[in-house]
């Protein structure tokens, strides 16, 4: 597992324990992220999708005053081209990361605005501190929130959505809560431990299981419903197809007749 982690100075930091992988952007002052580091993050989290010895991320961020702001305006200035290689997984290494089928959750702190806010969303399960912020702000650069666009109206009210993304206005914890993009506020000394907690009880579930849930989730967003049901039950979905062949399909049933925990394989 050596590959997946990067030297102490650098912008991504990850640790591992069991089948969890915690993934720290690392940039001072604001954890900005520039087109090198949203490549090495697509190494990581490409590593920790084609790695079956790891079941659950948790995507982190330094510091209390910021989770991601977004794209590094200061690289930019630099030479950065907002239309440059990102990597593997797309900007920030996760958004556009095809195959991804394992859980992957944020654990947000303080401000999260633009491109942060995207990464964020780009995450199955988001934690928040009590002093989280979010907007998108793009409008007042001149540019659009394009993940965000494809994204919020699918997720919330579309009013909402629309409003979110035409003023760039923003909005706390309690709101984000309110429209379902959080799942749970903590204070910010209770976050990290919070996200590990979500993450050991994933940890613990059918891996085969949520990979199919991911991929029949993913697949049906642009289809009808009885277009993807029917892949569905035809296990035309590599996941599925895998899931009705498994080991672990059969253990549950065994399981639930036993009246016992299963214990899940992967197989």
């Amino acid at each position: 597992m050596n590959e997946l982690f990067f030297p102490v100075d650098g912008p991504i930091k990850t640790r591992r324990e069991g089948a969890i992988l915690e993934v720290t952007l690392d940039r001072p002052k604001a954890n900005a992220i520039d087109l090198k580091t949203s490549r090495i993050m697509g190494q990581v989290f490409r590593s920790f999708r084609d790695d079956d010895s790891l079941r659950v991320c948790i995507l982190r961020a330094e510091g209390e005053k910021f989770f991601c702001p977004g794209w590094d305006l200061k690289a930019a200035a630099e030479g950065d081209a907002v239309d440059g290689d990102y990597g593997v997984g797309g900007f920030g290494g996760l958004q556009e990361l095809p195959n991804l089928n394992k859980p992957v959750i944020a654990a947000v702190n303080g401000i999260c605005c633009g491109g942060g806010l995207e990464l964020a969303l780009s995450a199955d399960l988001i934690l928040c501190s009590s002093n989280a912020t979010f907007a998108l702000p793009e409008i007042r650069s001149g540019t659009v929130a394009d993940a965000a666009s494809i994204k919020l109206p699918k997720r919330i009210p579309y009013h909402v959505a629309m409003d979110l993304l035409l003023t760039g206005r923003w909005f706390d914890a309690e709101e984000a809560l309110r429209w379902g993009i959080v799942k749970e506020i903590t204070s910010p000394a209770d976050l990290l431990a919070k996200a590990w907690d979500l993450a050991r009880l994933l940890e613990s579930g059918p891996p085969l299981v949520y990979a199919a849930i991911k991929e029949v989730v993913r697949e049906a967003e642009a289809m009808r419903f009885q277009d993807a049901l029917n892949r569905v039950t035809k296990r035309l979905m590599p996941t599925v197809d895998r899931l009705y062949s498994s080991e672990d399909q059969l253990e549950g049933a065994r399981a639930f007749a036993e009246k016992r925990d299963p214990v899940w394989k992967g197989r």
